[in-house]
């Protein structure tokens, strides 16, 4: 199999590990394989793939959709380095409230999926990042939603503390206040 899969802390969150096969012209890597996925326990299909370029300070997030178009995620730094988070917001989840951050970088090459009922945000550690993102679900305006980045009851330690956000990011209400409609288990 051409990956690695470990599931971390809070274990519906999977970190990703492709095999680079490399020789003096380059690498080459399979990136997503549904078989393997299927195997290992992420049955998803990605309906829409996503591309952002962030300066170093961007913070992204936190973000999510509710259902019924709630997306599942699979995201790969491709330029650069980022701090990938996600937060579990399933309400009843032993794990409610609690995140994992991961380091994607170009030279890593890890992913990280995070399945629907998470709330996700990246910062940008390098010069600029760019992040490629499969989602499970097409993007609906109607049913995105955000938590705000600093969420003391979150309390994820970013690297930044004056990072640079949207206006719509800058806004979003803390988790006990947002809009939610996941129930665990999903």
């Amino acid at each position: 199999m051409p990956f690695n899969f470990r599931r971390l802390t809070i274990p519906d969150l999977v970190l990703i590990e492709p095999k680079t096969y490399g020789d003096d012209r380059g690498a080459f890597l399979e990136i997503y394989k549904h078989s393997d996925f299927v195997r290992s326990g992420i049955p998803e299909h990605f309906v829409q793939d996503n591309y952002s370029r962030s300066v170093r300070g961007v913070l992204r997030g936190l973000h999510y959709q509710m259902d019924p178009k709630a997306q599942g995620k699979l995201v790969r730094c491709v330029r650069g380095r980022i701090f990938d988070v996600a937060v579990d917001i399933r309400i009843g989840s032993p794990t409610y409230g609690q995140w994992e951050g991961e380091e994607l970088a170009e030279e890593n090459g890890l992913m990280l999926f995070i399945p629907a009922g998470f709330a996700h945000g990246f910062l940008t550690l390098s010069e600029s990042a760019e992040v490629l993102y499969k989602c499970t679900e097409e993007y609906s305006p109607a049913h995105d939603r955000g938590i705000i980045w600093n969420d003391p009851d979150i309390n994820v330690p970013w690297a930044n503390t004056a990072p640079l956000l949207s206006d719509k990011d800058r806004l979003h209400p803390r988790l006990r206040e947002a809009e939610n409609n996941f129930r665990y288990p999903l």
